[in-house]
């Protein structure tokens, strides 16, 4: 049975229930796993908003790449990541990722996996303005160490 991948980058918001009946039924698939991000507030000063910016084309190819290295490591059904674009406001959805896969373990690990490259090598930057004022996000360490635990065998 062939699965599919689909990626979608855009300014729209989305809906779990009619991405999750888009994934598709797959008689091969008993687990789906999903993920949404969205926008919190940060400790300190009020966050008003937050922009997200990407490069066209490059990230989809990039987020494209990562499904492909979390099919390399799991037996998975369709994937399908949505990563929205433009002005958000706080308790905005920004990212949804579900994976199916015969078993919950694998759909686990992979969505994780997808979620931890994600943040680390797709080329989004976010810029957040608060009451003070706004600045570009710096990568996190933590989000580094969170995708270099992907590097040792037995993950």
């Amino acid at each position: 049975m062939e699965h599919l991948t689909r990626i979608k980058v855009q300014q729209e918001d989305f809906n779990l229930a009619d991405e999750y009946a888009a994934l598709g039924n797959q008689a091969d698939c008993g687990a789906i796993v999903s993920f949404i991000g969205s926008v919190r507030e940060l400790a300190g000063d009020s966050l008003l908003s937050m922009t997200l910016e990407h490069y066209p084309g490059m990230t989809e190819k990039s987020l494209l790449q990562i499904t492909e290295q979390a099919r390399q490591r799991w037996p998975l059904g369709n994937i399908t990541i949505i990563h929205r674009i433009g002005t958000l406001s706080v308790n905005e959805q920004i990212v949804l990722v579900l994976v199916s896969s015969a078993h919950r373990e694998a759909a686990f690990r992979a969505c994780e996996f997808i979620m931890d490259f994600l943040k680390t090598r797709a080329p989004f930057w976010k810029k957040e303005q608060t009451t003070a004022a706004g600045y570009w996000v710096e990568a996190k360490d933590s989000d580094n160490q969170a995708a270099q635990r992907w590097s040792s065998p037995e993950s």
